[in-house]
């Protein structure tokens, strides 16, 4: 994962320069640094969407077993009644 590096004393001493109150800056400056922390990386978003799809790749292995046994028994049915 890429890090980002944030002077956090810096960009309040700009944000002061652009006319912002002490408080506004570093409530802003916070928000900035939070919002970094808690972003969704690609490797969570993989892993909490396999965990999410792994019950539909169950259900298919289900379906694909039952549709192979309703074949394997229309077959049956149509050799036995040719044969």
């Amino acid at each position: 994962m890429t890090t980002i590096t944030l002077d956090t004393l810096q960009l309040v001493d700009k944000l002061k320069a652009a006319g912002f109150q002490q408080e506004q800056a570093e409530a802003v400056v916070r928000a900035i640094a939070e919002a970094q922390d808690t972003r969704v990386t690609k490797d969570h978003f993989d892993h909490k969407l396999e965990k999410e799809l792994m019950p539909i790749t169950t259900d298919q292995a289900i379906q694909k077993w039952m549709i192979g046994m309703l074949l394997a028994g229309v077959i049956s049915l149509v050799l036995k009644a040719f044969f």
